[in-house]
């Protein structure tokens, strides 16, 4: 009994911490989604501006440290 209550108590208490929490979930509305939609679209632009910029600076120096290989050879 005691094997039993050690496996299946804790997946009682996993579903229903699940049923709890779908239970509080809710639809987004038209202004929730709005904003989720404007805040992901900020963070991938300042994101691939990032990547950019990195790239930008980068490149020359990939371009010196390859190129000085080439010219080696």
């Amino acid at each position: 009994m005691k094997v039993i209550n050690f496996v299946f108590n804790p997946l009682k208490e996993f579903t229903n911490d699940n049923i709890h929490q779908a239970k509080r979930c809710h639809k987004l509305d038209h202004k929730d989604f709005t904003k989720v939609v404007f805040r992901t679209t900020i963070g991938l632009v300042v994101m691939g501006f990032i990547g950019f910029i990195v790239k930008l600076i980068f490149m020359p120096f990939n371009n010196i440290i390859v190129g000085s290989a080439w010219v080696n050879d």
